[in-house]
């Protein structure tokens, strides 16, 4: 697939998609945005890809949302261009596009940002429904959207709690400051802080080690497990829905290989494959989606 504002390599299993608009710092607009919903939603069904990496072109991760247009960027239709209004277009077969925040949030593959810059505005919020977020010493964050006039957005005020908890992201999206990765360190955005000239290459090794030793099938469905209940307040739902999984994965290949890989002291190859081998008890989710809507 030809993307315009983003790149898609394929490095052995790690897809890294490349925020590709350097002359700008990579500044989001809403192609870009498609096209990064787009290399989500296809790396769904790819077996051949394993993880991805998303990082930006240049000296910048993503300065934050194009507003070349000016404060008419923001408004009603401006906003809408910029953004996307999520559902505003159907699909081939009446489903309505996604936007860029919901495919990652159900992609079956796990993610990484390699931050090799800066990242304000939403150039922050789109890598919060990424699973691990690594950054160069000298990346820059923002959650800026107070000092506009504006909300948090792409729905950042839900993750933002869940990845630095409740005070730390008030604290950051009331001030609107800019601050360093050593900040962004303490306060649980990133997880790693290393030389700008080293952030891709750690994180295609993290990936690496994701795509080498672990069942596509269990991480698929470890990911969704992490991300739907961490703010449940019991943990009662995901004992029942997991137990489920388990007694079916229990029944399959995959469980046959990884225990024979542990005593043969070799690297497991799964047979499981996302594309097709799901079990019966995903997604288990859509009923009550579906009843929310």
């Amino acid at each position: 697939m030809a993307y315009e504002q983003i790149t898609a390599v394929n490095q052995d299993g790690v897809l890294v998609l490349t925020l590709n608009r350097p002359d700008k710092l990579n500044a989001y607009t809403a192609q870009m945005g498609r096209e990064l919903a787009q290399a989500f939603s296809q790396a769904n069904d790819d077996d051949s890809v394993r993880a991805i990496v998303v990082t930006g072109a240049g000296r910048g991760f993503c300065a934050g949302a194009d507003i070349s247009g000016g404060a008419g960027s923001f408004g009603d239709d401006g906003g809408a261009r910029l953004f996307g209004d999520r559902g505003a277009s159907a699909g081939p077969e009446g489903r309505k596009d996604a936007s860029f925040i919901e495919a990652m949030f159900e992609s079956r593959k796990p993610s990484i940002a390699a931050i090799n810059g800066p990242a304000v505005g939403v150039g922050i919020t789109l890598a919060l429904p990424m699973d691990i977020r690594i950054a160069s010493a000298d990346a820059k964050f923002g959650f800026v959207f107070a000092r506009r006039g504006l909300t948090p957005e792409a729905g950042s005020a839900w993750f933002l709690p869940r990845i630095v908890g409740l005070p730390q992201a008030l604290r950051w999206c009331y001030s609107g400051k800019v601050f360093g990765a050593d900040e962004a360190l303490r306060g649980g955005l990133v997880s790693e802080v290393v030389p700008a000239e080293q952030v891709l290459e750690r994180a295609i090794a993290i990936a690496r080690e994701i795509a080498d030793e672990c069942a596509p099938v269990s991480i698929a469905l470890t990911r969704q497990l992490l991300w739907r209940f961490t703010g449940e307040p019991t943990p009662l739902g995901l004992i029942e829905i997991d137990s489920v999984l388990n007694r079916q994965l229990g029944a399959g290949p995959d469980v046959r290989e990884g225990v024979a890989a542990f005593f043969e002291k070799r690297k497991p190859d799964f047979p499981g494959r996302v594309s097709t081998d799901m079990p019966a008890a995903f997604p288990w989710w859509t009923e009550a989606d579906e009843a929310r809507r």
